[in-house]
């Protein structure tokens, strides 16, 4: 019991533990800007897609800083209004990518899908980031809990965010 649990102490505190400060140079990556309304999925040291994204409306604005995905789930549950995953009056769509802003375990944050498309590229939603259920899946399926998300209101490109947080080595940059 205790080799375990020094284990678990030591790989906590290790560069290979899943749930570090910043990402490795290679590891899955998300940055959203909200200056833009979009969202920007890195991998290998490459920025494979920036996608519109709906983001927090003033009053409910998303969270700004560097979160770990905890939580990731199929046909959410709506819990506000009661809805059950899958219906078409869900708002949360076909997934959710929950993460951990103000200590909310990845329950109250998210990225997730929508049953509203229209609201795609606009500051509407109460602090979520919203894509539409087609492309919140496909990022579902590739990225890991322990996945690091940036949300910046910062007016740098998405590759020098990706440089300075680590998702991409500096002597990668062009």
């Amino acid at each position: 019991m205790l080799k375990t649990v020094m284990l678990i102490i030591i790989l906590a505190h290790s560069i290979i533990w899943p749930i570090g400060d910043n990402p490795l140079p290679g590891d899955p990556f998300i940055i959203v800007k909200l200056s833009s309304n979009q969202l920007a999925y890195i991998e290998d040291e490459k920025i494979v897609e920036v996608l519109p994204a709906a983001t927090g409306k003033r009053g409910s604005e998303t969270p700004l800083g560097l979160f770990t995905i905890t939580v990731k789930a199929e046909q959410p549950y709506y819990r506000k209004a009661n809805i059950a995953g899958g219906a078409p009056n869900n708002p949360l769509g076909s997934r959710w990518i929950g993460f951990d802003a103000l200590d909310t375990e990845g329950r109250t944050y998210g990225v997730h899908g929508t049953n509203r498309p229209s609201s795609i590229g606009y500051p509407v939603t109460s602090g979520c980031i919203r894509l539409s259920n087609e492309k919140v899946e496909r990022l579902y399926n590739q990225i890991p809990l322990g996945t690091k998300i940036l949300i910046t209101d910062e007016h740098q490109s998405f590759e020098e965010l990706a440089i300075q947080y680590g998702a991409i080595a500096s002597n990668k940059s062009k």
